[in-house]
């Protein structure tokens, strides 16, 4: 909108019907791991955050289109995304550091080392290291091998690296007009992404089936897919953004100064990457 005026969009229905639909997704949740019951409420819990999400997002791309949008506004749709991120680091920190917590501080004290060394008292014949084999309890069996970090994850690593740079070639693309290369190293982009999935969900039968990795595996385990299972699922959500990109760069939305859309969704991909090189590093590698 021109003329430096700051766009007030009407009353919308949309954050309250978000929150029902979390709410209800959350309560599913709770009974489900509580009572072991309650299935039916998650599915149509995640249902109802698809749905508003989608219908919230077609109509703030209509009041784009529409030309309702000006400069402060798009600096509003900045702040908000970078928050957003800035949330989803967060969130990972807290994993890494319950990862780092348990590495550098209970399992030593485990063995008899440092400041609570008293805990050793629990089970005198515990001796630490990392990956955790063999758990302290003994009604707890620990993992049988560890993922091999330069197969599987090391042909991810590759893939999620190679496609931020096809995104990033992506983008440069739609800065300068070029919009069929924009498509083409999205379509690439968006392939790499089904491929990481694929290669991970792989990687899951592997660790339960033969490498005896499982969520009931320790520590070990519970931190493994605590970590990697979560960035699964953002790679996920990210591929269907870059999805939703694509379907728009074929509707002819953006131009070369306005596609702050495009701009947010790389973002996300890009930090889902970085994200992915820590959890190679400190859950695969060391």
């Amino acid at each position: 909108m021109s003329g430096g005026s700051y766009y007030v969009p009407a009353s919308s229905k949309w954050p309250i019907l978000a929150g029902l639909a979390v709410g209800l997704f959350m309560i599913g949740t709770g009974i489900l791991l509580v009572f072991d019951t309650g299935l039916v409420l998650v599915p149509i819990g995640v249902v109802a955050i698809v749905a508003v999400m989608a219908l919230w997002f077609r109509d703030v791309i209509k009041e784009s289109r529409s030309g309702l949008y000006d400069d402060q506004m798009d600096r509003s749709f900045r702040w908000g995304m970078a928050w957003f991120i800035f949330s989803e680091v967060m969130f990972f920190l807290a994993f890494f550091g319950a990862l780092f917590y348990v590495r550098v501080f209970a399992l030593p004290w485990l063995d008899g080392e440092g400041a609570k060394g008293v805990s050793a008292l629990l089970w005198p014949d515990f001796a630490a290291s990392w990956p955790l084999m063999s758990p302290p309890d003994s009604n707890v069996a620990g993992p049988k091998e560890v993922v091999n970090p330069w197969q599987l994850p090391l042909v991810n690593t590759l893939f999620l690296v190679t496609s931020s740079i096809t995104l990033t070639l992506s983008h440069e693309a739609l800065k300068e007009g070029h919009r069929d290369t924009t498509r083409n190293c999205l379509i690439l982009t968006l392939v790499l992404g089904v491929l990481f999935v694929c290669v991970q969900g792989f990687e899951y039968y592997e660790a339960y089936h033969h490498l005896g990795i499982t969520l009931q595996a320790g520590i070990y385990g519970s931190t493994f897919f605590l970590l990697t299972g979560f960035h699964g699922a953002h790679v996920t959500i990210g591929a269907i953004i870059l999805g939703v990109m694509l379907w728009r760069i074929q509707k002819g939305h953006f131009s070369e100064h306005n596609h702050f859309g495009f701009e947010a969704a790389a973002w996300y991909w890009h930090f889902v990457d970085v994200v992915w090189i820590g959890l190679f590093i400190f859950v695969y590698v060391f």
